[in-house]
């Protein structure tokens, strides 16, 4: 089983997280997601506090053993029910509590949480004081640089004192504002320009704090590249979009021998996987559905997304279509390791 995470302030080994996505970041994404690095910290999608405390938890929070390290973002901006939901969260054996005060969407705003949060750094402290004191394991928060007309350089700084001074334990910021007028939250995650700098000015005046960065990167070499003096990076479209380059963050980001992935082997486990996700109920395409792009850019790619796409969909289908797709791959990967 990977390490479990444990946040220590500066810390001398960066992490790498794939970023809490809506719709994408399932349970069964990130046991994918589990087969491609052992140490890569993964998040759940956002889940809103109300849910948590009057919802069907064990549908919303439950999670395979194997997915260690992983952390559930929560949504919410009522300091009593966000501890509430922390403290569930933290029974669950989830290894961090996330505050999320940076997702832009009409849902978001009409609780006034997410990134309105941006707005009101006090709220924040509240938020994080009281999850932190619900819980033993790492809270930490998740937020944008600003929101609309705001000034990133108080903005930002505000939030992330606050943070701080409920005692969270890592502050990941998404290095773009949120626009809660005049942008959907798709225009929200490419409009708003980057600006990576303001999040390394933010680590400069907090040396001893651990800073995380997200936000348009597109690669793991992108991701190793911006980390720079910052303590980790977390990869979003670009770690669902093209899975298999989550094989090289084990080496890259944490100094494990760079062995060659066993795709047969991962192929089998998912197969399984699938399985006994059928055989409780659900669907293969549940499952299949986050592993489309995990040969992007090899020859046969096309046909393995074909495979796996239309023959998921077909009645009657089982886990055996994955070795169907997996067939249709096997001679561009033979060839790609004789070369």
């Amino acid at each position: 089983m990977p390490e479990k995470l444990g946040y220590t302030g500066l810390l001398s080994d960066r992490v790498f997280a794939v970023a809490p996505m809506i719709d994408w970041t399932d349970r069964h994404c990130r046991f994918f997601h589990r087969q491609l690095s052992r140490r890569a910290l993964l998040y759940t999608e956002m889940v809103v506090a109300d849910a948590i405390l009057h919802g069907d938890r064990q549908r919303l929070l439950s999670f395979d053993p194997v997915e260690h390290p992983v952390a559930l973002q929560i949504g919410g901006s009522d300091p009593d029910k966000l501890a509430g939901a922390a403290e569930i969260g933290a029974a669950f054996g989830y290894d961090e509590i996330n505050l999320n005060v940076g997702c832009p969407s009409d849902r978001v705003q009409s609780g006034t949480f997410g990134a309105c949060l941006m707005r009101d750094p006090g709220l924040v402290g509240r938020c994080l004081s009281a999850m932190r004191a619900a819980v033993d394991v790492p809270v930490t928060v998740k937020c944008r640089i600003g929101v609309d007309d705001q000034d990133p350089e108080p903005a930002l700084d505000a939030v992330a004192d606050a943070a701080i001074e409920a005692g969270v334990s890592a502050i990941w910021v998404h290095a773009r504002k949120a626009w809660l007028k005049g942008l959907s939250p798709k225009e929200n995650r490419d409009i708003p320009p980057l600006d990576y700098d303001r999040v390394r000015r933010l680590k400069a005046r907090l040396p001893d704090v651990f800073i995380g960065l997200n936000g348009g990167l597109g690669s793991i070499e992108a991701a190793a590249r911006e980390c720079g003096d910052l303590d980790g990076v977390m990869l979003g479209r670009a770690a669902y979009q093209t899975p298999g380059q989550l094989t090289e963050v084990d080496a890259r980001f944490y100094g494990v021998a760079n062995a060659s992935v066993d795709y047969a082997h991962v192929i089998e486990t998912m197969a399984a996987y699938a399985e006994r996700h059928m055989a409780a109920g659900g669907r293969l395409g549940h499952v299949t559905r986050h592993m489309v792009g995990l040969f992007a850019g090899l020859g046969g790619a096309r046909r393995w997304r074909q495979r796996l796409s239309d023959a998921a969909a077909r009645a009657g289908a089982g886990p055996e279509v994955l070795q169907e797709a997996f067939a249709e791959i096997r001679p561009a990967l033979q060839d790609r390791a004789a070369a």
